[in-house]
């Protein structure tokens, strides 16, 4: 394991969002995230062969403002809330920003990805999609 220290992640494309502060922005879909474009970039136009309007899929994101040093947080900013790990949390602010987000897919224009719901901001880097597969132990 000592081998693997770091290894190289780039973005396919980027949120293009109505959001566009982290302050003030959703921590979930449900809590009135506005849909959002995913605009990927035309070298991975085939990647999105088989995404279509209706699906669910899961997109994750590079957490771009967020800050890795932090390792514990109040959930939700509720200082009335106890100090909780960031593992169990799913706070912005973590060693690897890494985010996940379920989406439905509204529609498929060329490169540009529309999905319902997104409580990432306007810039946030994408770094991969996958379809929503029900009941599946795999991803």
């Amino acid at each position: 394991m000592d081998a693997l220290k770091s290894f190289e992640l780039w973005p396919v494309g980027y949120v293009r969002s109505a959001l566009k502060a982290r302050k003030g922005a959703p921590r979930q879909p449900w809590m009135g995230a506005p849909g959002a474009w995913l605009e990927i970039d035309p070298a991975f136009e085939e990647c999105l062969k088989g995404i279509e309007a209706g699906q669910d899929i899961w997109i994750l994101t590079w957490l771009h403002e967020g800050r890795r040093g932090v390792l514990q947080v109040h959930p939700g900013g509720d200082l009335g809330k106890p100090l909780t790990g960031v593992f169990a949390t799913r706070s912005p602010d973590r060693p690897n920003p890494v985010g996940l987000h379920r989406a439905k897919v509204v529609s498929v224009d060329g490169t540009r990805v529309e999905v319902d719901g997104l409580e990432a901001i306007h810039g946030t880097p994408v770094v991969d999609i996958k379809p929503v597969r029900e009941g599946a132990r795999e991803c």
